[in-house]
């Protein structure tokens, strides 16, 4: 009988993805996988359910579907409280399914995705191996682990006061994740930070990327002094960082990501008709959850018509019915672009993946989410960076100056009301389709792995 790995995904399409590529890959090595899967958000999430429903068809028959039974009352997962009380309170029918849902001698380990770290517990008591699963970056990691340890005060009031930190480059506080950012009497600094601490409790960590990456976030981690000592009075010994192994790049093939009308066609067969590496690829997320305004969608416009460069633009919002992209974008800009042949505006979605690992596609502005970021590494494409929320500002600091792969997109803090100037996005479009520093880029991205 083969060993089976349990994965626990998160509630998120961004999380679920990459822990199924790893399913793939634990498959690969001989095991059986079960997932055992929380639904409550599929009814209001077309993008999660869109992925599970995906994942599901492909029909592996060493890939088990569990879905857990339903809690009554589920909580609002609006703010990390509402997701660790989520998780908590299905502690219960997790227990039920590691007990009975698969055969429990059979069971080698259970994988938890890293902001249900809650779960941890109940593999424990059960006796099985449990792993977290950090979908994002070893140098995320590092930040993270630190966190908890090194400050009591207001991170906010640190403003762009630089954090030094094991293993990553200077970094604004700032830049940090809004719930860090909070109040530390708020309950959701509380239960951020909390989540943070217990992700120490887990027998090891699997790290959504590989170690020629990051060689310096990879070797904090593993010094036996990266935490501080502690100082409460008790005596409680330095924690230590469990074992860190990178399982990445853990890339959505070709074939997985499906198709949405015709687009996948349209945009491939645009593609096909220009020179190699002289398209610039603009993509803000699979989501849409963050928006660009009329005004900001206006000087991204302008300044990819006066770059002279050819470009593939998704934009996702405002396109909530009040108006079209021929009122939204510059007057003509659409009928423009479409009799010059120079450019293509697709709505809401786009083949990110086949886009990026096209022959034509030259350029990447991304908006730093790490499941981007991992498919424009590897494709192999220089990137510009215009980070919206999340951790992507902390990516942002990572992939420009830890890694080398990137130049930043200035002007994007959008939460203060700036825009990207139209001067701006020409001025860099050309910095890395025209000149030396995109020809550096590329040759930094030669070094890296490539997509199958």
């Amino acid at each position: 009988m083969k060993k089976t790995i349990v994965l626990y995904p998160g509630l998120y399409a961004s999380h679920f993805n990459p822990m199924m590529q790893l399913a793939d890959a634990l498959l690969e090595h001989g095991y059986a996988v079960a997932v055992a899967l929380i639904d409550v958000t599929m009814d209001e999430d077309a993008t999660f359910a869109a992925a599970v429903a995906r994942v599901a068809a492909a029909a592996k028959p060493s890939v088990a579907f569990h879905v857990l039974p339903r809690i009554h009352d589920p909580p609002a997962l609006t703010t990390i409280v509402g997701y660790l009380e989520m998780v908590r309170r299905y502690n219960e029918h997790l227990r039920e399914f590691l007990r009975s849902g698969v055969r429990s001698s059979s069971i080698a380990a259970v994988v938890v995705d890293a902001p249900s770290i809650e779960a941890v517990d109940v593999a424990r008591e059960l006796g099985f191996p449990v792993y977290s699963f950090f979908a994002s970056n070893a140098s995320a990691l590092a930040v993270f682990l630190q966190l908890p340890w090194i400050r009591e005060a207001s991170f906010k009031e640190l403003g762009e006061t630089a954090l030094s930190i094991p293993g990553v480059p200077p970094m604004p506080a700032s830049h940090l994740m809004p719930e860090l950012l909070e109040d530390p009497e708020s309950e959701t600094y509380e239960a951020t930070m909390s989540m943070l601490r217990a992700t120490l409790d887990a027998d090891g960590i699997l790290v959504n990327t590989f170690a020629s990456l990051e060689p310096r976030a990879f070797g904090a981690l593993g010094d036996p002094l990266f935490l501080p000592a502690a100082t409460a009075a008790g005596g409680e010994p330095r924690r230590r960082v469990p074992p860190v192994y990178c399982v990445g790049p853990l890339v959505v093939d070709a074939d997985d990501e499906g198709r949405k009308e015709n687009r996948h066609d349209e945009c491939l067969a645009w593609l096909d008709e220009q020179p190699d590496r002289s398209v610039v690829f603009l993509c803000f997320g699979g989501t849409g959850a963050v928006t660009h305004s009329p005004e900001q969608l206006r000087e991204i416009a302008a300044g990819l018509e006066n770059s002279g460069n050819r470009f593939m633009w998704v934009v996702r919002a405002p396109l909530d019915g009040s108006a079209d992209l021929d009122a939204l974008l510059p007057e003509g800009f659409l009928e423009r672009t479409r009799t010059s042949g120079r450019g293509l505006v697709v709505e809401r979605w786009a083949p990110q993946g086949d886009v990026l690992r096209h022959r034509a596609t030259g350029a990447f502005v991304t908006h730093c989410g790490w499941n981007s970021a991992t498919e424009g590494i590897t494709a192999r494409v220089p990137m510009l960076c215009w980070p919206l929320y999340a951790e992507q500002k902390m990516n942002k600091v990572f992939m420009v100056e830890e890694m080398g792969i990137a130049v930043e997109v200035t002007g994007w803090h959008w939460q203060h009301g700036e825009l990207v100037m139209a001067e701006e996005v020409e001025g860099k479009i050309k910095l890395v389709m025209e000149s030396e520093e995109g020809e550096r880029l590329r040759k930094k991205k030669k070094l890296l792995p490539q997509s199958n």
